[in-house]
């Protein structure tokens, strides 16, 4: 920064942003893809950013000069019943944390959940009088299948889990989750008042067509799943809704990776429709595209979503969507519009409802595809990228 940035009225100059992620890329999520498109984003608007994270692997603390930010990785562990995710705990995160605020001195503070870091993030920075802006990706629900206690004590923790969502989120200048429905459950259950629904945002244009596309081959209809292989996703019921289908011909396509992978690829193995079944694992940006744009019709049954970016990815694609009618996938979805909703976990409703768009002449799906762009479109990234921006200005 130089010295007439440093001079320049608050609402002019570039902002020294810090942002605390519990998940960043390479994680792949939608947490983790919503916190490198701020960063990349706010980079782009002439802002220093910074990202604070747990390692995506074990060592100790290090510092990275990505594209997007600089990102310092702070010393973490893989929890026993969740190895592919990894946190860094209390006393190593408020040191990191304390360190980086001192040397950085940031205008603004984004926590993106009320966690180990992102809780030391918050904590820290209110002790120094930085301004503080939260979002919330998660919910307990997230977390249920990785707890290995009955349920009964599972809603015990999710109870206090919602306490401690208060204590911290509480203590921001300015609280946003994705939806409206999102910021009525968290209303409803953490007792928070003053929230605002702001959207992850998706740039549309990311997912749309290029020369040389392949579309899928004529009479092969594609019903496809991306996203992290986790309980909460409910895969296992897309899965048995596939094996119930009328069109033996169709595909089933499933892209991600997760702790779920090894027991989904033994069920889909063992499935009466196993030749039809396809993983394809990780995959890159531009694969992933291709594969929501040779997709007949993109399948969500998560039902611990407060918002789903794999899903406004598909619809940026103007692939049609088949959504669980639970949290915030209804805000996405319009039935006979775009795609149709189901019942949360029912194998009958997903089969009947893949069969009811599998019938569909391609000429009525391309129409669906097409408003279900139009309705992505009103979650323009750079719109989230404005609301933001004025929230770190403190515009509200």
């Amino acid at each position: 920064m130089t010295l007439d940035d440093a001079q320049a009225p608050v609402e002019n100059r570039p902002l020294k942003i810090l942002i605390a992620a519990e998940t960043y890329p390479p994680n792949v999520n939608g947490a983790a893809q919503f916190a490198y498109r701020l960063a990349k984003g706010m980079t782009a608007r002439g802002h220093e950013v910074r990202v604070i994270t747990p390692s995506s692997e074990r060592g100790s603390y290090r510092i990275e000069r990505r594209p997007e930010a600089v990102v310092y990785s702070v010393k973490s562990h893989a929890p026993a019943t969740l190895p592919d995710f990894r946190v860094s705990l209390w006393w190593e995160a408020f040191p990191g944390v304390a360190a980086l605020l001192d040397d950085f001195q940031p205008d603004v503070v984004h926590a993106q959940s009320q966690f180990f870091l992102c809780e030391a993030a918050v904590r820290e920075a209110k002790k120094r009088g930085i301004r503080v802006v939260a979002t919330n990706h998660t919910m307990p629900e997230n977390l249920y299948p990785h707890v290995p206690l009955p349920m009964p004590l599972k809603r015990l923790c999710g109870r206090g889990m919602w306490l401690h969502a208060r204590w911290i989120l509480g203590m921001a200048d300015v609280l946003t989750v994705p939806t409206e429905l999102a910021a009525r459950t968290h209303r409803q259950l953490a007792g928070l008042k003053d929230i605002l629904a702001v959207s992850n945002g998706i740039e549309t244009s990311d997912y749309a067509a290029k020369p040389g596309d392949d579309d899928a081959p004529a009479g092969l209809r594609e019903i496809l799943f991306t996203g992290r292989l986790a309980a909460e996703k409910n895969i296992d019921v897309l899965i048995r809704a596939f094996e119930r289908i009328k069109d033996t011909q169709a595909q089933l396509v499933i892209a991600g990776s997760g702790e779920m992978e090894k027991t989904l690829r033994e069920q889909a193995a063992a499935s009466s429709a196993s030749d039809r079944i396809r993983f394809l694992g990780y995959v890159s940006d531009e694969e992933l595209r291709q594969a929501y744009r040779r997709a007949s019709l993109f399948v969500m049954p998560g039902t611990a979503e407060l918002q789903s970016l794999a899903t406004l990815e598909a619809m940026s694609a103007s692939t049609p969507v088949l959504a669980a009618d639970a949290m915030a996938l209804p805000h996405l979805v319009e039935n006979g519009r775009n795609g149709y909703l189901f019942v949360p976990n029912s194998v009958e409703d997903l089969s009947e409802k893949i069969d009811r768009l599998l019938a569909l002449p391609d000429e009525k799906l391309a129409e669906m595809g097409a408003e279900s762009l139009e309705m992505a479109r009103h979650h323009a990234l750079e719109g989230t990228l404005d609301t933001f921006e004025r929230l770190y200005r403190g515009e509200r």
